[in-house]
């Protein structure tokens, strides 16, 4: 999608702080954090939501999970949470599939 912000961002047209990348996904900080660790970890494919997900989609939520795995251990979380919100009702805001990684209450987090 041409107007889409987050492919925007994986297609590096608009700059963001990326701490991660391969060739399937991009995580980056989020402008507006909720916590003191708010990650987004965003597949390069555009997909919508969690709602219009298909069985070729596996491979790519694996990975996000995977990932968001990594990263909270490299930003040396030992607790954290993971959200995907699915649609306006949701609190989905931006129309790209993305896991929110937070975390960061009440420990040491490494910048």
């Amino acid at each position: 999608m041409s107007d889409c912000l987050f492919c925007k961002i994986t297609k590096k047209e608009i700059p963001a702080d990326v701490v991660y990348e391969d060739g399937r996904l991009m995580v980056f900080k989020d402008i507006k954090p909720s916590a003191p660790v708010h990650l987004l970890v965003v597949p390069k494919e555009h997909i919508q939501s969690i709602a219009h997900i298909t069985d070729n989609h596996r491979e790519v939520l694996s990975d996000l999970i995977y990932a968001a795995k990594d990263m909270a251990e490299k930003q040396g979380l030992s607790g954290y949470k993971l959200t995907f919100n699915v649609g306006r009702e949701g609190g989905q805001l931006v129309d790209h599939l993305h896991l929110h990684l937070l975390g960061g209450w009440g420990s040491t987090v490494s910048e």
